[in-house]
């Protein structure tokens, strides 16, 4: 049935400025962009996935890994200062338009959050489905530092606590357990991508899916892939996939 559909969206723009041609830059062997694609192809659970891009080269490399490219991303979705979600909501409304049918749920991608396993996908999806009251999945995980207890500002020029309650505990076990978004993945029902403008943030409610914090990469400067691509290369993070093309 259409409204148990999951649409996979792969976004890949060709501008990045922190560091040039990332999504097509060789990464533990492979474009970084292939990963996800070959992470997508891995889950059972996925109807259809595409990638999103204003680049033709980009494009190029997504379709020698059989991806889909079915459009170009218009320029005004593929500025610097462009949110993520109108990205997604373009895509599923143009899919949604060629296909003639709707899907039922939204599955997000970044090429730059690799480090995902197919069992997520399965996870978040079941959370999603089975809590009604639900939006949407974000994967997080634990950092290894806690914000309220180590971060702080200057203020006036002296140190503050950069979250207010941060000063009350007294010791670092007392603080509530703190959790990041990491990037891995996001699912969301396409009622709320349709409905939703900016940002998911806006408004609706999110359940959490845990990952470990060493998967937990995002990648955007040089340092960041090095650092990534080492994890992979010692063992220390699996990408199930490679043990398949290679």
């Amino acid at each position: 049935m259409s409204d148990k559909k999951l649409l996979a969206i792969i976004p890949a723009r060709g501008g990045s400025k922190g560091l040039p041609g990332k999504n097509i830059r060789p990464f533990a062997g492979l474009p970084l962009l292939a990963h996800s694609i070959l992470f997508a192809k891995m889950c059972p659970e996925i109807d259809r996935f595409i990638v999103s891009t204003d680049s033709p080269e980009i494009a190029a490399v997504a379709r020698e890994f059989e991806a889909e490219v079915p459009f170009l991303r218009p320029n005004s979705l593929a500025e610097d200062s462009t949110p993520m979600f109108p990205v997604v909501r373009h895509a599923l409304d143009s899919i949604e338009s060629s296909d003639g049918q709707e899907y039922g749920f939204v599955l997000l991608l970044d090429p730059t959050s690799p480090a995902r396993h197919p069992e997520d996908v399965t996870n978040a999806l079941d959370q999603l489905t089975h809590n009604a009251s639900a939006e949407g999945v974000v994967t997080v995980s634990k950092p290894d530092f806690n914000p309220i207890w180590n971060c702080v500002v200057e203020r006036k020029g002296w140190m503050a606590p950069l979250i207010d309650e941060g000063d009350r505990f007294g010791r670092r076990q007392e603080v509530p357990t703190v959790y990041r978004i990491n990037g891995a993945l996001y699912i969301w029902r396409s009622a709320f991508v349709r409905r939703v403008i900016d940002s998911w943030r806006q408004e609706g409610k999110h359940l959490k899916h845990m990952i470990p914090e060493v998967r937990a990469m995002s990648i955007d400067t040089l340092e960041e892939f090095t650092r990534a691509e080492v994890l992979v290369r010692s063992g220390l993070v699996r990408f199930p996939w490679l043990s398949e093309v290679h």
